[in-house]
């Protein structure tokens, strides 16, 4: 059975390494260092990390003046707070004058669970991906997440890091090449294409074995990075597969699968089905209670692909 490690906890342990090499590197949080894995970073390096309190519109700004003046920042915060109640600051101050702020949000989609619709962010990579010039990573899973991360920091200019609560399965082992900007195959297959992000990546493999036994090829594809996307990957699938199905902890309206149908519209017309929240609110449960009600398991992607395959 696949180790379970949280992409928050990946993103703690990965700034704690990171804070080695680079000394130029600095932590902002808003008074969630406990949650958003920023602790580790703060107890390594106290004089390079900074507690802007429950303040994120201003932690952004001071953010952005601390990458102008040479530095390389992380700001963390919840992503209901980053890409919402900062949202501003962050296309103003961040994203307009291109500096060099990684936003890293966690406990981002519906399985943040009890904590319910106020905090259940599912707009967050419809808001970041529109920002010009704004990078937009979703990881798979703990091993991606640092090695992403290593790349975003060596990457000069915004870019904003979408990270989750629950423990997910290990998919990568260290030796896999996770590229910024390039989507990962981690299935092979012909007959229909499957597009996820973050958590959906595994729920595609689940589903991907159930359909196997049914007699249906799936290739899924691991999209870590939103934007830019991997416009070569998704044109490849749609050209050697009957049809793509996106799958993301997200609104179906303007994240992953909003980005694929851009490309695919344009370059190579197919057939796309969307598993993602629905234009609903989230609402207060369990995670895996949630992801059956909004219809985003390894079951719901099983049926968009019978559905498909019809």
């Amino acid at each position: 059975m696949a180790e379970k490690i949280s992409t928050r906890q990946a993103y703690g342990d990965a700034l704690v390494e990171l804070g080695k090499k680079n000394p130029d590197i600095v932590v902002m949080d808003a008074d969630l260092s406990k949650s958003t894995m920023t602790a580790g970073f703060k107890n390594a390096y106290p004089e390079r990390f900074f507690n802007a309190g429950i303040a994120e519109a201003n932690m952004m700004g001071m953010a952005a003046g601390l990458a102008l003046s040479g530095k390389t920042v992380f700001a963390s915060t919840f992503a209901m707070f980053a890409a919402g109640r900062a949202y501003e600051i962050i296309r103003n101050s961040i994203g307009y004058p291109n500096v060099n702020v990684k936003v890293c949000a966690t406990h981002a989609g519906i399985t943040v669970g009890e904590d319910g619709a106020s905090h259940q962010c599912i707009e967050d990579l419809a808001l970041m991906r529109v920002i010009p010039g704004m990078t937009v990573i979703h990881p798979a899973d703990a091993t991606s997440t640092a090695k992403l991360l290593e790349q975003v920091a060596a990457e000069n200019g915004p870019a904003y890091v979408r990270l989750g609560r629950l423990n997910i399965p290990v998919i990568y082992d260290d030796s896999a090449d996770i590229q910024l900007g390039k989507g990962n195959v981690v299935r092979e297959g012909s007959d229909h294409t499957i597009i996820a992000c973050g958590l959906m990546v595994n729920e595609a493999q689940i589903a991907a074995e159930e359909l196997e036994k049914e007699g249906i090829s799936v290739r899924i594809i691991d999209m870590h990075t939103i934007k830019p996307i991997d416009e070569e990957i998704i044109i490849k699938a749609a050209q050697e597969t009957k049809s793509i199905i996106t799958a993301e902890e997200h609104s179906v309206i303007g994240g992953l699968g909003s980005a694929v149908a851009e490309v695919v519209t344009a370059k190579c017309p197919t057939k796309i089905t969307m598993v993602g929240v629905k234009d609903r609110f989230g609402q207060s449960g369990k995670p895996a209670q949630l992801m059956e009600e909004y219809n985003i398991t390894a079951a719901d992607i099983v049926k968009a692909v019978k559905e498909a395959d019809k």
